[in-house]
């Protein structure tokens, strides 16, 4: 062998065992389980093709990591051992011939298949049914004593119940943070600003090894038995499975996954129901595993070093992989909301080739410390869209800030970002193209412009055949353009055109609502109609005047400042003045005499004499608004069969409450 290889196998091996001491004893895991598995089986090749340079102490040879100090030793009485893998129904065959072979077996073997649990194993100790003890499995003969964590998760009882318990019993299985407990936990760190967890496991490492069980308490695990260590002084069945009901009936659970099957065929079943089950389950799993069920060909079958000869996981396609992040992309959603995409170095995960993944916005970019060049964890869990979970400093590569943009990359409007925001916006909502198709079927509709006939279809045909690209664009369309159109006849079009050339005549709070100006209604944009009169008013209004006006906050004025600022949506505004579109001249004499100006009703309940769009309507042309919820600036509040928080709050809040008759006797007089 050469010093080149003799260097190679050296190198791996401390690799490796950093990874190990990474994840089992710092549970911070810094590569993916399936670059570890690669790891290791590399490993594993070069000591068999080199075995005078095998080694007890290498990471094929040896279980998990390091104890921490921090906690107290605990000798396992039996080794806490690993599982073998397989990848392949090849390589379960190989495994069953394995043992058929061993035990000169010609039977078909019956196994006990059970879900692989993507947890932290722990030992519990049972002494005349009492819990005694809880350790983790550290490096399968010494392990960390977490009895006080332990006896914080809900489901493992303290007490054993029932009867023919064993005077000592030892019960084998894995902790777990439940997927949507996991969820739950990283969202509320990532609202309190602190750090998450990668996945689940690390979730479930971590909580179980904190050195104050108040912590631990805090912490939403739950335990799951597979298997029995020691037992003293009790009989128990000789079926692996069998044994495994026994705990059930003593309270201590089970997964519902677990099943007997009969072969490599039997098993095989399994493996494809639960990896197709495997995106419902309730906690993480990365694979299945075969025991053979009978107990005494189990002590027939032994161990090598590290692992039961009579049992082994069959892996699933990994969920998560590393590859390199190459550069970021920004897109424009159909509202201009800016994403940024990442660029990776094209990786097989989940059942397929990942090359791209989002990152959903700027705060997701800090939040992971993501710079280009970074080696980084991909996530892809069934059919979910692949994420970005962790990035790891790649040394070799030179990193790179992510700088994200200030003018959209479409259209080269300026992009809006609110403080308190996570998402930023494109403001060129008339212009964009990335935005265009949403921009005119706003424009188009029934609350807006109300051209009947230009429904969603016939505008994504216009936008796709290249015939419009803005809403001014439709009042320049001709019945010929339109006849070649899918379910478009001459008598069709010709209505079409009349209805686009009608729909001229409108208000300005129609022309400002179909604008599309994020968060302006039509309250908001009748109130802006009726304050400034003119659109040319508004174009100019400063913050300081949006502001005084009613449903319009510090957030509202900054969308319409933004937007009248953009040179593209002002040329589009032009087009649609020039194209005729006109209203009636508001005059500000006319709103002073209305009696129910300054006046704020809201709708609750339902009318039976007068539709609520009526009543509305009716309420608003006589000066007053119309909200949709209760404050203390509200006036009235119309309360209508079946009325429920709405009336209860105006209760609270002192506010008058008419009935319908009361409003329909208002609006008489």
């Amino acid at each position: 062998m050469s010093q080149t290889t003799d260097t190679k196998i050296t190198l791996l091996r401390e690799k490796i065992q950093a990874y190990n001491h990474d994840y089992y004893t710092l549970d911070a895991p810094t590569v993916t389980d399936a670059e570890y598995d690669r790891q290791i089986k590399l490993l594993r090749e070069l000591e068999q093709q080199f075995p005078e340079h095998a080694r007890p102490d290498s990471p094929t040879q040896t279980v998990g990591g390091a104890v921490l100090d921090a906690f107290s030793k605990v000798q396992h009485e039996l080794p806490m051992l690993s599982l073998g893998n397989v990848y392949s129904a090849a390589e379960l065959d190989d495994f069953i011939e394995r043992i058929n072979k061993r035990l000169d077996n010609t039977a078909e073997l019956r196994f006990c298949v059970e879900p692989k649990l993507d947890g932290l194993a722990i030992s519990l100790i049972y002494e005349q049914g009492k819990l005694v003890l809880a350790a983790t499995r550290g490096d399968g003969t010494t392990g960390e004593d977490v009895t006080h964590n332990v006896k914080t998760i809900h489901n493992i009882p303290h007490q054993l119940q029932g009867d023919n318990i064993p005077a000592r019993l030892e019960v084998r299985g894995e902790v777990v943070m439940p997927i949507a407990d996991f969820e739950r936990f990283n969202q509320q760190a990532l609202a309190n600003d602190t750090k998450g967890f990668v996945n689940p496991r690390n979730a479930a490492a971590g909580s179980l090894r904190q050195l104050d069980s108040n912590m631990t308490a805090q912490r939403p695990l739950a335990f799951y038995s597979y298997g029995i260590g020691i037992i003293e002084q009790g009989d128990l069945a000789e079926s692996h499975f069998q044994r495994l009901q026994q705990l059930k009936v003593w309270g201590l659970p089970l997964t519902d996954e677990i099943r007997l099957e009969s072969g490599a065929e039997g098993c095989i079943a399994a493996y494809t129901q639960l990896l197709a089950e495997r995106a419902t389950l309730p906690y993480e799993i990365d694979g299945i595993v075969y025991k053979v069920d009978d107990i005494a060909l189990q002590e027939q079958l032994g161990f090598i070093s590290r692992a039961p000869r009579w049992a082994t996981a069959h892996k699933f396609p990994a969920q998560e992989e590393q590859t390199c992040l190459l550069d970021v992309e920004f897109q424009v959603g159909r509202t201009g909301a800016i994403t940024p995409v990442a660029i990776l170095e094209p990786v097989f995960v989940g059942g397929v080739t990942v090359s791209r993944a989002s990152l959903h916005n700027a705060d997701e970019i800090q939040r992971l410390g993501l710079e280009i060049g970074n080696t980084v964890i991909i996530r892809r869990a069934a059919d979910v869209i692949p994420q970005i979970v962790k990035a790891l400093p790649n040394a070799t590569i030179k990193s790179q800030t992510i700088v994200f943009p200030e003018h959209c990359p479409v259209c080269d409007s300026e992009i809006e970002r609110i403080e308190g925001e996570a998402i930023a916006r494109c403001t060129g909502g008339l212009y964009c193209a990335a935005q265009r198709k949403q921009a005119i079927k706003y424009f188009a509709s029934r609350k807006a412009m109300n051209i009947d006939g230009m429904g969603v279809k016939v505008v994504e045909q216009l936008v796709d055949e290249g015939l419009i690209n803005t809403p001014a664009d439709l009042f320049q369309l001709t019945a010929e353009q339109l006849i070649p159109l899918e379910r478009m006849a001459a008598k069709k079009a010709e209505n079409l055109i009349n209805a686009i050339q009608n729909c001229k005549q409108s208000t300005l709070a129609k022309f400002i609502l179909a604008l599309g100006i994020r968060e302006v209604g039509d309250a908001t944009a009748k109130n802006l109609a009726e304050h400034f009169l003119t659109l040319e008013a508004l174009q100019n209004a400063d913050t300081e005047s949006l502001e005084s006006i009613d449903d319009v906050g510090e957030i509202v004025a900054k969308h319409i400042g933004s937007f009248f600022r953009q040179k593209h949506n002002q040329e589009v505004i032009a087009a649609l003045l020039s194209a005729g579109i006109e209203w009636p001249e508001l005059m500000a004499k006319e709103q002073q005499v209305l009696p129910l100006a300054d006046k704020t009703f809201v709708l609750t309940g339902t009318l039976t004499k007068m539709p609520r769009n009526e009543a509305k309507q009716a309420l608003q042309a006589l000066g007053a608004k119309v909200s949709g919820s209760v404050s203390k600036k509200t006036d009235y509040v119309v309360a209508g069969a079946a009325a429920g928080s709405k009336l209860l709050k105006a209760q609270e809040l002192g506010i008058t409450v008419l009935t319908e008759d009361q409003m329909l006797e208002m609006l008489d007089h």
